[in-house]
């Protein structure tokens, strides 16, 4: 329950609150309104500017438009998932480029030698590279919702095979899918607990 006084303290207004946060929940299921380009590179424009350590910005997104890309990312896609996700108008893979270091001149430039520190180290590359993608793709999460369009994020796939039928390069990992698109009427399941902030949140 958020009291009138803690809404105060909150730079957005209460609807843009609700339609990020507080209203906006999983979509399980969309309507068959398409998902433009358009739309896809608004939400991009503004969410690029997500904070990455170093300015990596790993995060690298396939969509998943026609019928005949959709029919090869099904099989890898567990039961529960495999329906909703035919069904929906937009699906996107959400890897991380795990030679994300290879930009590091262009998107660091104030350090020239940065992109050296990670050649010889391709484990602290991919680690760096998945976290910095999951910070992305809550920032991507976010943005598809200030949009006003709903998300499905799902972690139940093969994402091996995913990454060996998408992105046979062996350059990226497979982190998430997320389908997108206007919420149909029986889109959403109960709202689930949250933690209150006396359990999440300490002080020293």
């Amino acid at each position: 329950m958020v009291t009138a006084a803690a809404d105060e303290l909150i730079a957005l207004d209460r609807a843009a609150q609700d339609l990020l946060f507080r209203a906006a929940r999983t979509a399980n299921a969309f309507t068959d309104e398409p998902v433009g380009d358009e739309q896809v590179r608004a939400v991009h424009d503004l969410v690029r500017y997500g904070p990455t350590a170093m300015n990596a910005q790993p995060l690298r997104v396939l969509l998943l438009r026609s019928a005949a890309a959709r029919a090869r990312l099904l099989p890898y896609v567990s039961a529960g998932n495999r329906d909703k996700t035919a069904a929906a108008p937009l699906t996107a893979v959400l890897a991380a480029d795990v030679n994300w270091h290879d930009r590091l001149p262009e998107l660091f430039p104030h350090r020239p030698g940065a992109r050296d520190w990670f050649t010889g180290d391709p484990a602290g590359r991919e680690a760096q590279a998945r976290f910095n993608a999951a910070l992305q793709i809550g920032y991507l999460l976010v943005g598809v919702r200030a949009a006003g369009l709903a998300a499905g994020p799902m972690a139940g796939f093969d994402a091996a095979g995913v990454e060996r039928e998408f992105f046979p390069d062996g350059q990226h990992r497979v982190l998430l899918l997320m389908n997108i698109g206007r919420p149909a009427p029986d889109a959403w399941r109960e709202r689930l607990p949250r933690l209150p902030y006396e359990e999440v949140v300490s002080t020293l």
